[in-house]
């Protein structure tokens, strides 16, 4: 572990009990842990602004498999990507509708240009992207 350093923060009372509020729902058992977690998460929010930083990440989808050739084009989609994605989870939500999780890796531009093509596809219901970094330089 590496070395720990203490700081001082300032906050308003209310604010504070807010926060505290907030990560005893999430089960933090102490203020630091928290920090130390909303630090990391800033940090791999700008790990990823930059276009050409190596991230990680899966593309969900929700979609209707009724549409015409929509199986199709998703599948074409992913083949055109293949060194991108590396894996694939396709679930039955009901008669209609199909659940799929892709966790892809590579550039921040390119993963960001896979989940556009997916979730734009005509047919999805709802598509999201959730970017995060392999964690190889989070301490």
């Amino acid at each position: 572990m590496s070395q720990l350093s203490r700081i001082g923060v300032a906050i308003d009372a209310k604010l504070l009990d807010q926060f505290d509020h907030l990560i005893a729902k999430r089960g933090y058992t102490n203020r630091s842990q928290a920090f130390r977690d909303l630090i990391r998460d800033e940090l791999v929010e700008e790990t990823w602004s930059s276009p050409d930083s190596l991230v990680v990440g899966t593309v969900t989808l929700v979609y209707d498999h009724h549409v015409r050739l929509l199986n199709e084009k998703l599948t074409d989609l992913q083949h055109e990507f293949h060194r991108s994605i590396l894996s694939t989870l396709h679930v039955h939500l009901d008669h209609d509708n199909c659940l799929e999780v892709l966790v892809v890796r590579g550039k921040a531009s390119a993963v960001q240009h896979i989940a556009d093509s997916l979730i734009s596809t005509r047919g999805v219901k709802h598509g999201r992207l959730t970017i995060t970094t392999s964690g190889a330089e989070l301490r």
